[in-house]
């Protein structure tokens, strides 16, 4: 038995071209790319503190050549390879079912192909999760979903991204584009649990929220780091150890999350002044994420979601119902 309770990181390795579409930059169609340097830094990073974590990749991205390789790399370092959705909408509770399930098929041919074992876990596309999405995921064999955001912040967030979308396109919406209210999760994800959970009546998977300060409800992965960092570094840091000393505190198993945004600046990801913290240095980025995966390895026996999800299988129970979820 481990000496130290569990905790997870993941890594959702969203693309250039998926936040410009999100944010209603036509620029998107190009399918700009910072995949290839992104992986490189963050399995850099995962290697320095020898940890073994789950990546989230996007289909359409491992169809590509740059993606392929990223995800031959993540493989051959030992990583999970998670599916992320085809084509990173945040809005998957406009779909269909069988354009979820289609979503779901694309993303599992495309990673096998790129070499990498059929996912057993799924993270949607800007916390986005429905009904349906979880009935397929169980009958497609999916172990777990690692997609809520137990937050307040959440619709705070919403608002704040609809309205510099809004001013980015002269408010105008195209199809295939984020609606105002489609981002960051359900409002009722404000008192989802933050601990593992099964939904009640929907399916037998393990849910492994994306963890939130306990007591607080607010985020605490690499993106709010870096915005917290930008206007001081000394609370950045005494914000992630207290965040840390509460999941002690309340046995909050902590699933941390990191994007290519954490390790990126604004100089490798053009058009992308919207995003959190893209006005800190890179050599800085580093140095934070280094020092938030050492305090974490300090405190928690750290693995990824999948072997985190593995972990708590047999204690959870069914503690939500799906009604709260679109369609």
């Amino acid at each position: 038995m481990n000496a130290r309770p569990t905790a997870s990181v993941s890594v959702d390795l969203d693309n250039l071209w998926s936040y410009l579409r999100t944010h209603g930059d036509p620029g998107w169609e190009a399918m700009p790319s910072f995949i290839g340097p992104a992986t490189e830094r963050l399995l850099d990073l995962l290697g320095r503190h020898r940890l073994t974590a789950t990546v989230f990749v996007v289909g359409a991205d491992a169809e590509r050549e740059d993606g392929a390789k990223a995800v031959a790399e993540i493989v051959a370092a030992g990583h999970e390879v998670a599916n992320h959705s085809y084509l990173h909408q945040p809005w998957l509770h406009r779909f269909s079912r069988a354009q979820l399930d289609d979503e779901l098929a694309r993303t599992e041919e495309a990673l096998v192909a790129a070499g990498a074992p059929k996912p057993v876990g799924f993270r949607g596309p800007g916390f986005s999760l429905t009904k349906q999405m979880l009935a397929l995921l169980d009958e497609r064999g999916y172990r777990y979903d690692a997609t809520t955001l137990p937050t307040w912040i959440g619709p705070l967030a919403r608002a704040y991204h609809d309205r510099s979308a809004t001013a980015a396109t002269d408010g105008a919406v195209r199809p295939g584009e984020a609606e105002p209210g489609d981002l960051f999760g359900p409002v009722s994800d404000v008192l989802a649990p933050i601990r593992p959970y099964r939904w009640r009546g929907a399916s037998g998977m393990v849910e492994l929220p994306v963890t939130t300060m306990p007591l607080l409800r607010v985020p605490i992965h690499g993106s709010y780091l870096l915005q917290l960092h930008q206007v001081s570094p000394r609370v950045a840091r005494a914000y992630f150890a207290t965040a840390l000393r509460l999941c002690r505190l309340r046995g909050v198993q902590p699933s941390l999350l990191l994007h290519p945004t954490d390790v990126l600046d604004l100089g490798e990801a053009p058009g992308m002044e919207f995003f959190p913290g893209m006005g800190v240095p890179g050599a800085e980025k580093a140095a934070l994420m280094d020092r938030a995966l050492t305090a974490l390895c300090r405190a928690f026996d750290v693995v990824g979601t999948g072997a985190h999800a593995e972990r708590v299988a047999a204690s959870v129970s069914r503690t939500r119902a799906v009604d709260r979820l679109k369609r």
